[in-house]
């Protein structure tokens, strides 16, 4: 089962991004891209396959292929344009044919890096190793249908090709249900015998 971060953990991991970053403008791309991760559901191998002329900052949404080469649309946050506008002022090549999230050399980032970023981040926050990239995507998923979201429209988001592998997202939901019941509710740790009704009382 995926482990997603918390409303304000996915916060303090996006903001964390930017300030680890030992160069400002890799701290500006990592803010950019995890911020995509986290506001659209994106894959990471979606994320890094993307060039800056795919990216329109004029629009409220983008088309992202995704696997198979199946295409889905998906919305953009203001704060993803946010962040990916204020990377791209400090990209080093912003071309419209050129990778969006470079490295060091100026061509396209390799996973591995992102993974080692984020690792760095775990360990500031103090945070679990669940959390990694594709971590992201999963709390954007369990966020949407916790603040109201229904499947098929996750679904469509995740770019899912069948809505058993979208449904997993309700039974985290469900165990995040339960952990607040027992923590919040008065009757939540009472015994069996302790809930069943007293008969002889009137």
């Amino acid at each position: 089962m995926p482990k997603p971060l918390t409303p304000d953990d996915a916060k303090r991991f996006l903001s964390a991004a930017e300030e680890l970053a030992r160069v400002p403008w890799q701290g500006k791309r990592d803010k950019a891209l995890y911020t995509l991760l986290y506001g659209c559901g994106l894959r990471i191998a979606e994320a890094l396959s993307l060039n800056v002329g795919d990216f329109p900052l004029d629009s409220d949404a983008f088309t992202i292929t995704g696997k198979g080469n199946k295409q889905r649309l998906v919305p953009l946050l203001p704060a993803v344009k946010s962040a990916i506008r204020s990377y791209l002022k400090v990209h080093p090549n912003p071309l419209p044919k050129e990778p969006l999230f470079v490295g060091t050399r100026e061509d396209r980032i390799n996973p591995g890096v992102v993974q080692r970023n984020v690792r760095a981040i775990r360990r500031y926050l103090n945070l679990p190793q669940s959390v990694t990239p594709h971590a992201l995507r999963h709390s954007f998923a369990t966020h949407l249908l916790q603040g109201g979201g229904d499947l098929r429209t996750v679904q469509e988001l995740l770019g899912h090709a069948s809505l058993s592998a979208t449904q997993r997202y309700t039974e985290i939901d469900m165990v995040h249900l339960q952990e607040v019941y027992e923590h919040a509710h008065p009757r939540a740790h009472l015994t069996d015998v302790e809930k069943q009704p007293d008969m002889n009382k009137k």
